[in-house]
């Protein structure tokens, strides 16, 4: 047995792994369970189901990514059908790499796959659970479940010849290596799976090979973060989300992610999902029997979606203006503010008790004097979304009141590299996009300006990645790009070469020089130094 043990998952903290292949112990059971049953035992290890017409094997969602996995044993000791019971969080384009291993290993053993998978959020709400359960015989897919679902649960069948599967044994090379196969022992079920029906003509149909059904990257970024927060929403009891919406690409995914979610409950609504619609009138301060329904997703995102601009005076009129027609295009209830009032609030107690005034950069001040002046509006913005969450159904009137979600807006670039100011507006009560880049958000954003018909999203994309904490001048704008050191693009390779592909700066260095021949080794080591310097501090 294999336990995941890495990335989210710390299995082996609570449950240790049964190490004997094919080994079983009888178990005794306690005493009131056999006065119930009449049985004194049962088997308990690593075993086979033995129907009366077929035999079934049993592997583990971490079992299936292992290089030796039971399923390839199982398959040649004769288990025609082999159950995986998963439970597989969602990474974007992680999809492909487990239809890869589910029709490789039914199509290399001869099996029919027997897929299931956990669907919605785990129960501290951290991860999201994708579903996608599937049957595929002998490589090919006959039955696939929907991947992104606001269903509690989904259930695919298919109708399958079992005898496919022993045409697939034929190989002599296949039969050579069944004699050094296991031996498993068999607990028998005493009922039969197949058709009783001899006469083909009248068995039932077969269920037709099709193919899987995968979505791209940009569109699943929608899909699994909407369906994520709509489960943490209905499940937390919250009134609904607020989030401060700067004119950037990060905080404008997040709006558009929030959008796909009203997308994904005005579809399932107008489909007659009764679970959807229960929690969307409960979301919405609706009475149980009422007869509302949201005509449009924006009419969703209107009642229980809320949008800020918190400008200064190093606020732009273009990133206002961006803010203000998305909120518009999704429907969000949007409030366009400055707080340069609380800003010099600070600045002036700074000055009363000191006697100094801090000055930013381009006035003549240090670089710390203005890293304290952009915290300080940083940190205003988050105390004010906070006095917002919790106030703003008061002031809307909202039946009963509550508290909103607050939602972050910081991708996961800009975490390793730890540009972010604590206690900002990355500080929130969930974060959509906290494990997405952004070459993926800008992906996003380009992918939904079509698919959502929302336009304003090009004027997104073709902007400069900006804070806007220093003040604008002829010769200055503020880059986020700059003020890292380093591009997004450059941050995106590192998370990927660190995160998926397990490379130490060494290692590192050493794939970047093939991967940035246009640079020196000596300028790949400054950048790869440069990069893990600011990721382990």
């Amino acid at each position: 047995m294999s336990l995941a043990n890495d990335g989210l998952f710390r299995e082996m903290r609570w449950f240790t792994p049964w190490q004997g292949r094919s080994e079983w112990v009888h178990f005794s059971l306690p005493a009131t369970i056999q006065e119930v049953t009449g049985q004194e035992s049962v088997k308990f290890g690593d075993l086979v189901l033995e129907a009366l017409d077929t035999l079934i094997g049993l592997e583990m969602c971490e079992e299936l990514f292992t290089p030796s996995n039971p399923g390839t044993q199982l398959s040649l000791s004769g288990c025609e059908i082999i159950c995986n019971s998963s439970a597989s969080h969602w990474q974007i384009r992680k999809l492909r790499d487990r239809l890869r291993l589910i029709q490789g290993s039914s199509k290399k053993n001869g099996s029919l796959y027997i897929y299931a998978n956990q669907q919605g959020c785990e129960g501290e709400g951290r991860e999201y659970f994708d579903g996608c359960a599937l049957i595929a015989i002998n490589g090919e897919i006959v039955a696939q479940a929907s991947q992104f679902s606001l269903n509690d649960v989904e259930v695919c069948s298919a109708t399958v010849d079992l005898d496919e599967i022993w045409d697939a044994w034929y190989p002599p090379a296949r039969r050579m290596q069944v004699g050094g196969s296991p031996t498993y022992e068999h607990v028998k079920l005493g009922v039969s799976l197949t058709s009783a029906q001899q006469n083909p003509l009248l068995s039932p149909r077969l269920s037709a090979k099709r193919p899987a059904i995968v979505v791209e990257p940009e569109e699943e970024i929608g899909l699994a973060a909407g369906c994520w927060i709509w489960d943490y929403l209905r499940r937390s009891g919250q009134a609904g989300a607020f989030l401060p919406l700067s004119g950037g690409i990060d905080s404008a995914a997040t709006a558009v992610i929030f959008f796909s979610t009203a997308r994904l409950v005005h579809a399932a609504v107008q489909h007659g999902n009764q679970q959807v619609i229960k929690d969307m009138l409960r979301v919405c301060a609706e009475q149980p029997d009422s007869e509302w329904r949201p005509s449009t997703p924006q009419e969703l995102c209107k009642r229980i979606f809320h949008t800020c601009f918190m400008g200064t005076q190093n606020s732009s009129e273009e990133t206002r203006s961006r803010a203000k027609q998305l909120a518009s295009a999704i429907g969000s209830w949007h409030i366009d503010m400055n707080f340069d009032i609380i800003v010099r609030s600070f600045t002036t107690l700074f000055t009363t008790l000191f006697g100094r005034t801090l000055r930013f950069r381009s006035e003549g001040g240090s670089n710390q004097e203005g890293l304290a002046l952009q915290n300080i509006q940083s940190r205003v913005r988050m105390v004010l979304s906070y006095l917002f969450a919790s106030t703003l159904t008061i002031v809307r009137g909202r039946e009963g009141g509550g508290n909103l979600l607050v939602l972050g807006s910081a991708n996961v670039d800009e975490c390793l590299r730890g540009y972010l100011t604590k206690y900002d507006c990355s500080s929130a009560d969930i974060n959509p996009i906290g494990g997405i880049s952004k070459g993926d958000l800008s992906n996003f954003l380009r992918f939904a300006k079509t698919e959502y018909g929302l336009d304003i999203l090009e004027s997104f994309t073709s902007a400069t990645p900006t804070a806007e904490l220093e003040p604008i001048t002829n010769d200055y704008v503020q880059s986020d790009e700059v003020d890292m050191g380093c591009t997004y693009h450059e941050l995106g390779l590192f998370g990927r070469l660190r995160k998926i592909n397990k490379l130490g700066p060494w290692s590192m260095w050493i794939r970047l020089c093939n991967e940035w021949p246009n640079l020196s080794p000596t300028q790949v080591y400054h950048k790869t130094r440069f990069l893990w310097h600011y990721f382990v501090r």
